[in-house]
């Protein structure tokens, strides 16, 4: 079999790596350049936190998202497994109280409990929840990763090359994310903004998440004090510069976890709009020779090994235990 995968951002990769795996001839084309910016994976957090993810999206996000820290250790590497530490201002402990009540698979923790696991936190916060089973990894890392194995193992990857079709003959595998609305006209942009910090005075070892009144932000480190502060949601496809007021709110919600934040430097600013249907969960479907992945709005890292599997096995015409579970794993376009 020949594929054609359109898109190299976290979807399109995944998928061609299954492919790949599968015995598949696969060619990989994005419009971008180069693997960078341009992708809204490159702003991608990298939480691989199916636990916490559970406060908001529906229960299959939270189900299929525990595939993946293993999916990514073993074809990526650099997956940190160090758990999520979920806090509040000690003004709104309440939120923490509601964020334990619609998730699961937490310790709830004393402050004595948080500084031994954060001690920069130590006596900062009165109660939090530690999600120990959660990993993060940096997205800029994993998919570089990726593509050199598909390159290793006989891929080609095309870049510069707007394409909207395989080749006669191929399978198309359609990861074009906003770009694909000319044939998914139900897609929708949800604005992301980001901030990448770095502190020569903090060491924070874990994703936090801080349940901040007005935007609730969470850190990733990427290691020797920089982190990635992230992010809000907005409901708009614009990729515009970050606005002073959501940098202010960002920079502030960063300095209530810890002063330290203050004193940091800026290394970097972005933005972008990620794919999503109007009920927030992606979808995987043949037409002809046609698959579509789509739509994984704000769990790319999460669920793309899951929508991988699954557009690889509609591929091969294979037939996957659960496949009319629910219908995250099997919506129709």
């Amino acid at each position: 079999m020949r594929a054609t995968v359109i898109g190299a951002g976290v979807a399109g990769l995944t998928c061609a790596t299954e492919l790949q795996k599968r015995g598949a001839a696969v060619t990989v084309v994005d419009r971008a350049v180069a693997l960078g910016p341009a992708s809204c994976s490159w702003w991608a957090g990298g939480m691989l936190a199916p636990w916490c993810e559970g406060e908001s999206a529906e229960a299959p996000v939270v189900r299929l998202g525990q595939r993946a820290a293993d999916w990514w250790e073993t074809h990526a590497g650099g997956v940190v497994r160090r758990g999520t530490l979920v806090l509040a201002p000690a003004r709104d402990s309440g939120e923490v109280a509601r964020f334990a009540r619609r998730t699961e698979n937490f310790e709830t923790l004393d402050d004595t409990a948080i500084g031994a696991l954060e001690p920069e936190l130590a006596g900062r916060f009165r109660r939090g929840l530690f999600f120990g089973a959660e990993a993060h990894l940096d997205p800029r890392v994993a998919t570089a990763a990726l593509a050199e194995r598909l390159e290793a193992g006989g891929a080609v990857l095309r870049f510069g090359t707007d394409a909207r079709h395989a080749p006669p003959g191929d399978i198309t595998v359609d990861c074009r994310g906003l770009a694909a609305r000319d044939l998914l006209p139900d897609l929708r942009g949800v604005r992301g903004e980001m901030l990448v910090l770095r502190s020569r005075d903090l060491q924070l070892s874990r994703t936090i998440r801080l349940l901040h009144p007005r935007i609730p932000i969470y850190l990733v480190p990427r290691g020797e004090g920089v982190y990635m502060v992230g992010a809000t949601m907005i409901e708009s496809a614009s990729r515009s510069p970050v606005s002073a007021r959501s940098l202010l709110e960002l920079l502030s919600a960063a300095y209530a976890l810890h002063p330290a934040f203050g004193e940091a430097e800026v290394v970097e600013i972005g933005v972008d709009a990620r794919p999503a249907f109007p009920d927030n969960l992606p979808r995987v479907a043949r037409v002809g020779d046609s698959i579509f992945v789509n739509g994984l709005y704000r769990h790319g890292f999460l669920l793309a090994p899951a929508m991988a599997q699954r557009a690889a096995a509609l591929a091969f015409g294979e037939t996957e235990e659960g496949d009319n579970a629910d219908r995250l794993e099997r919506q129709a376009l």
